[in-house]
């Protein structure tokens, strides 16, 4: 009978690919001394399923050895042959089926080149080799190994820079812990005044932050605090309850801004005047006073030292005291809420504006547009985005300040966001801003050690 070498001949086992009834045993356990049949039974596996019977299947390299045979881990003879050689023993014996070893190297196939097996290399864990034409078992690798080591602690080239890295290079950006003037310092002090009739837009918060932003790189800066709340006062931690000197006493006694304005503890070259509930009296006040429109830009005037910004926070209307404001500054800062109702009142503003300069401060201008609440998520926020700076062109700044949970979070501890979280997406908003402004107003930028 022809032999082909595959026990699902059915000329030698039957249908199915196991042993028939009438014959039991295979033709390769006849030999003497071995038992007739195995008294286990048939494996329950068929023979092309069993891992520890070795046939000779076309298109199976021979070499092949499953990965849950066990090796031989004896010392590796060199008159024996290549080292990933199996060995030339007898193979364990399983069920009814003798395992013959050996090694025959297979031809190339048509069209493709014979190609040598690679090295077998013993497993690094276990220390068994491992032929690397064989399926590994569980556990194993099967990607090759790099050429040259490298430790898994080693950054790759998008590793280098996390983000917490990045966000503790911003603060350090932020907070110039060496002193240094980074930004530029401008000829003549620039009075800027913050204002929008607009509630809620952030003019006290972009007030405070630049400030801070400024005077933290260099320039000295006083805060008007011209808003019956003093909220400004509030996020510069300077005490504003009853009974301290403020910007009231300015206004209605003539007090000079010297004896009112305090320092703000912890930022260097900052300075503040603060605003208690007495000013909300001073509207009616200041009906009866002479030259009731330019008394704060009286005693801007006359304070005997030098600022490089003076920033006025505005209350939120067009009384007298956002006119003493307007009256008093050279600059208009306007900060603008991303949302409609922000634009709907700006034509108001830029009309009183507009009026101010005419009949009291020709040298007023509306300098700065700052957009704030700025919500990337939302389609009316890039729609009034492009709104504003249709209108208003260069004035717009490019630095655009987006709603961070931390800008609102930092007045509670009395502090502005640059202090609070410098790292965070506010902060970086508000330097970039106040660097902004600072390039804008200056002509020929000071040297960094001025």
């Amino acid at each position: 009978m022809h032999d082909d070498g595959r026990y699902d001949d059915p000329r030698v086992t039957g249908s199915g690919g196991r042993p028939s009834a009438d014959d039991p045993v295979s033709r390769e356990t006849d030999h003497p001394g071995w038992p007739v049949g195995d008294p286990r039974g048939p494996s329950p596996r068929g023979p092309e399923e069993d891992p520890a019977v070795r046939r000779d299947v076309p298109g199976r390299p021979i070499s092949s050895v499953p990965a849950n045979v066990p090796l031989s881990r004896e010392p590796h003879d060199p008159t024996d042959g290549p080292a990933n050689a199996p060995s030339a023993r007898p193979g364990p014996v399983r069920g009814n089926a003798a395992v013959p070893a050996r090694y025959e190297p297979q031809p190339p196939v048509s069209g493709v080149p014979h190609q040598p097996a690679p090295q077998a290399a013993p497993d690094a864990v276990t220390g068994v080799v491992i032929p690397t034409d064989t399926p590994p078992a569980a556990g194993y690798r099967t990607e090759a190994a790099p050429s040259t080591y490298v430790s898994r602690e080693t950054p790759t080239r998008e590793e280098d820079d996390p983000p917490l890295a990045m966000e503790a290079m911003r603060a350090v950006q932020i907070l110039n812990p060496s002193g240094e003037v980074t930004m530029p310092r401008p000829a003549r002090t620039r009075v800027m005044c913050v204002a929008n009739q607009k509630g809620g837009v952030g003019k006290t918060t972009t007030t405070v932050n630049l400030a801070v932003a400024l005077a933290l790189h260099g320039n000295r800066v006083l805060v008007v605090d011209l808003d019956p709340q003093g909220n400004a006062s509030t996020g510069l931690n300077v005490p504003h309850h009853t009974g301290v000197p403020d910007v009231y006493d300015c206004l209605i006694d003539s007090v000079p801004l010297e004896e009112v304005a305090q320092a703000v503890e912890g930022i260097p070259n900052l300075w503040c005047v603060p605003a208690t509930i007495d000013l909300a009296g001073a509207e009616i006040e200041l009906v009866s006073v002479v030259a009731r429109e330019s008394r704060l830009a009286r005693a801007i005037a006359g304070y005997p030292g030098h600022f490089d910004y003076v920033f006025i926070d505005c209350p939120p209307s067009l009384g007298l005291l956002t006119v003493n404001a307007l009256v008093a500054a050279q600059e208009v800062l306007i900060p603008i809420q991303c949302e409609y109702y922000a634009l709907e009142g700006l034509n108001q503003l830029i009309q009183n504006i507009n009026l101010v300069r005419q009949h009291l401060n020709p040298k007023l201008e509306v300098s700065t547009i700052l957009l704030t609440m700025y919500d990337r998520r939302t389609r009316l926020a890039d729609a009034v985005e492009q709104d504003v700076r249709n209108h208003f062109g260069d004035k717009v700044l490019q630095a655009v300040i987006p709603r961070n949970v931390r800008v609102s979070e930092a007045p509670s501890y009395g502090q502005s966001v640059m202090t609070y979280d410098p790292g965070s997406r506010g902060a970086t908003s508000y330097f970039e801003a106040a660097q902004e402004i600072a390039e804008r107003g200056v002509k020929e930028p000071v040297s960094r050690n001025a």
